[in-house]
């Protein structure tokens, strides 16, 4: 694997080489004759890469360092800011060896009336967030978290994940904006309880659920999972990657099979999100809210998958919740685990800043932001009810409800497509089971 995915970093540098090649010859050709639109932006045209190194320290991973790209090809510039298409290649680790291989593809131009979209991601991670099924019905009991310097690992596991996704939407002719899609999925996902230094002799969540039963032996430690998506799509967005207008709303049929391992985890969801993007004046402040629901219609879910969100196009790395960087920022990343969800962002988002520096478009935007969202249909709710662990305590006997959060954030948007933003959250319960602290984000690219 790790081959595979350098065979595939060693191309992209190729092309990425070929590509600054390009960009060096469109640049002496911008510097003899710049082309603006109505806005006073430069007008790109051809290739323009962005490289920026990826840091961060965690103290139980180390320092993170790594680098990250994004390559945008904008053809002659007639359809500028919208690009013909674009890769993004990002490669990252921490020093006590967890990390980041991603590579991906969005090409909506590269064939006529076709959208390409291609996503391959190996994420290994020593220390991910496990918090129990079913938001507020899982106890948030941790035995370890009141001991004076012992670092607690009990809602934490180990997880590796590779991941592929390939996707192709194409036009309906008899109503505009509208599109069919359809596209493939395969997971490959490995789990086990946290193995860092220091949390040896420690229990953790994880293992209670095995060994009560609600973590099957079958897929205790993770499996095989491949989809088939088809759906639709409305798209009348200004844009993709920073829209000031329009809607964009998805309906997802996804069929999952584990047929390579065997275990009987076949399912059909349906998911749906709705995007909508209100402009309050011009181009520089907009509304924006996203609404969406996923549900499981018929089938069994391998525990290790009911933290995805089946979408057959995505902005960010990770497509993962409820809790977290994409659905509810300040929310405990995966604390809202069940087969079907509801969720709610809302968000204003005011560019107070223009300018042109290196001969690119710049923009600062302020977003304040409210998110929500809460299981709807439990994942095996009565085995979490009748487990019994002596001293353990699984089920909180609450019922499930809204879990919010709140905060801002700041963006950094260079030619209205490539994005870098730092959001802050906290959530609004007066409980700790979504987290107490303040959460801060680095990364790209908005939620929706």
């Amino acid at each position: 694997m790790k081959k595979s995915l350098l065979l595939v970093l060693a191309l992209l540098l190729a092309v990425g080489g070929f590509a600054q090649d390009e960009q060096k010859q469109e640049k002496k050709k911008a510097k003899k004759e710049k082309v603006y639109n109505e806005k006073g932006e430069i007008i790109k045209q051809g290739w323009n890469i962005g490289p920026l190194p990826v840091l961060g320290f965690d103290s139980d991973l180390g320092f993170q360092y790594g680098a990250c790209v994004d390559i945008f090809n904008f053809g002659d510039g007639t359809r500028y800011p919208r690009y013909f298409y674009k890769f993004n290649v990002e490669v990252s680790r921490y020093t006590k060896g967890s990390g980041v291989f991603r590579f991906y593809a969005d090409m909506p131009y590269l064939v006529k009336d076709t959208k390409l979209f291609f996503d391959l991601t190996y994420n290994y991670s020593k220390k991910f967030e496990f918090f129990g099924f079913n938001g507020f019905e899982a106890s948030g009991f941790d035995p370890y978290a009141e001991l004076v310097d012992t670092k607690s690992g009990y809602h934490f596991i180990k997880r590796n994940t590779l991941r592929f996704v390939g996707s192709m939407q194409r036009p309906l002719r008899f109503l505009p904006n509208l599109n069919w899609v359809a596209g493939l999925a395969y997971y490959n996902v490995k789990t086990d309880r946290i193995n860092l230094e220091g949390y040896e002799d420690q229990v953790t969540l994880y293992e209670n659920y095995v060994d009560a039963g609600i973590i099957k032996e079958n897929e205790k430690e993770g499996g095989n999972i491949a989809q088939l998506r088809l759906g639709l799509n409305y798209d009348s967005r200004d844009h993709n990657s920073d829209p000031s207008k329009g809607i964009y709303a998805e309906y997802t049929l996804t069929g999952s099979s584990d047929f390579i391992d065997g275990n009987g985890y076949n399912s059909l969801m349906q998911t749906f999100m709705w995007r909508h993007y209100i402009p309050l004046y011009k181009d520089k402040l907009t509304f924006a809210y996203r609404l969406g629901v996923q549900h499981k219609i018929a089938g069994n879910t391998p525990w290790y998958m009911i933290n995805n969100i089946n979408m057959p196009f995505f902005q960010k790395m990770y497509t993962e919740g409820l809790g977290g960087v994409v659905t509810m920022r300040g929310v405990n990343r995966n604390g809202v685990l069940g087969d079907g969800f509801v969720l709610g962002n809302a968000e204003v988002r005011w560019h107070f800043l223009d300018f042109q520096f290196i001969n690119q478009n710049w923009q600062l935007a302020f977003c304040p932001f409210f998110d929500a969202g809460m299981v709807i249909q439990p994942f095996r709710e009565k085995e979490l009810q009748e487990a019994e662990i002596e001293g353990v305590e699984l089920y909180s006997g609450n019922k499930e409800g809204i879990h919010t959060s709140a905060g801002a954030g700041l963006k950094i948007i260079m030619n209205r497509n490539m994005i870098l933003g730092v959001d802050a959250g906290r959530a609004l319960d007066s409980r700790d089971r979504d987290g107490k602290a303040v959460k801060i984000f680095v990364g790209f690219n908005y939620i929706f």
